[in-house]
């Protein structure tokens, strides 16, 4: 990721419903959610989500497919693991890497698999 790319991400994630709706589909898994169920589960209106929507997918943060006559919307992990990496890249000094990677295929999208901090 470049710094124009990151840019662009952060600032599509500087917007309170932005953020949410970005947190509410890196939960969800590869699977996404359909903007009906987004939206309540938001408490946001249609068109107004809308516009969160497209700036995200702009942003390069989300991905949106159709599902008949639904659209589909779900977190783009290998974005969301490029941000972190550049936002982290010398935290630990050259050449390391220290990184955290989100692979929701191997437990990250599943609440059962999470622990809780003591």
């Amino acid at each position: 990721m470049d710094q124009t790319h990151a840019l662009a991400a952060l600032g599509a994630l500087a917007q309170e419903t932005r953020l949410e709706l970005f947190r509410l589909l890196v939960t969800c898994g590869p699977e996404g959610l359909p903007a009906g169920v987004i939206a309540e589960r938001l408490g946001v209106l249609p068109s107004s989500l809308s516009f969160h929507l497209q700036q995200l997918v702009h942003a390069g943060l989300i991905a949106q497919r159709r599902l008949s006559r639904q659209l589909i919307y779900s977190a783009e992990y290998g974005t969301m693991n490029a941000l972190l990496a550049y936002l982290t890249e010398n935290c630990c000094g050259r050449d390391a890497v220290c990184a955290p990677v989100c692979d929701p295929a191997a437990g990250c999208a599943d609440p059962s698999a999470k622990t809780t901090a003591a």
